[in-house]
């Protein structure tokens, strides 16, 4: 037996459903907003919020880095001479007052820097580890990291990087990326130089006693590079 449907409440029916027909489309979610922070969530989805390196650590912290250390390595993954695909497809086609001003922000973040992880090697390599970055091996002319990069480790302004506050995988492989030419800076690659200098045990001192280091709260580069460096840095002259 057919289902009857009152006149009265089928006129009101009929109205709903034509009202529903010429009611607006719902309103499509409002674009994000167009400003740097918001197009810089590209970087912070691998380098953490505000830059300060995610939980697992091998994506470097950029946070607080000097502007002109964060620039040229931007020109560099650009320009070839480092080799990281997925660096290369976010700069790739960025213009250079474009990337400078992407180091300008992130070398104004200064999240704190989390408490380095337990060494995991003997005391005896870090002592040799510490040796070096602090005193370097005149014997085999190497200077102590420190000659460049601070007293402090913390870098200086204005183009030159802090190595503290870096986990000791990362920097294993920024030595492995400059020993087969996979990072590379403009001429003289003075990092390369220092790099073919030391054997894979010293390296791994070195890289074990940085990454135990802390960094206290409020630690910032030096205003000022050393007025001699021990070494020609042609990157250093961007």
């Amino acid at each position: 037996m057919p289902l009857r449907i009152p006149a009265a409440r089928s006129a009101a029916m009929t109205a709903v459903a034509f009202a529903l027909s010429c009611a607006p489309a719902t309103a499509a979610a409002a674009p994000p907003p167009d400003t740097l922070e918001a197009r810089l969530l590209a970087c912070t989805g691998c380098h953490g919020d505000q830059g300060r390196a995610t939980a697992d650590g091998y994506y470097p912290r950029i946070a607080g880095k000097p502007a002109g250390y964060l620039a040229n390595q931007l020109l560099n993954f650009r320009d070839g001479r480092r080799s990281v695909p997925s660096m290369t497809w976010v700069v790739g086609h960025l213009s250079d007052d474009y990337l400078r001003e992407i180091a300008a922000h992130f070398s104004e973040r200064h999240p704190p820097y989390p408490a380095p992880p337990p060494p995991a090697v003997a005391p005896e390599v870090l002592e040799r580890g510490r040796r070096l970055v602090l005193e370097g091996d005149p014997s085999r002319d190497l200077p102590a990291c420190t000659a460049c990069h601070g007293d402090a480790l913390l870098g200086a302004q204005p183009a030159l990087p802090g190595l503290l506050g870096l986990p000791r995988d990362y920097l294993n492989a920024q030595f492995g990326a400059w020993l087969n030419g996979t990072r590379r800076a403009m001429a003289p690659d003075c990092m390369a130089t220092i790099a073919r200098r030391l054997p894979p045990n010293d390296i791994a001192a070195v890289t074990a006693w940085l990454a135990a280091q802390p960094v206290a709260p409020g630690a910032r580069p030096a205003a000022r590079a050393p007025a001699t460096l021990p070494l020609d840095c042609g990157g250093l002259g961007r």
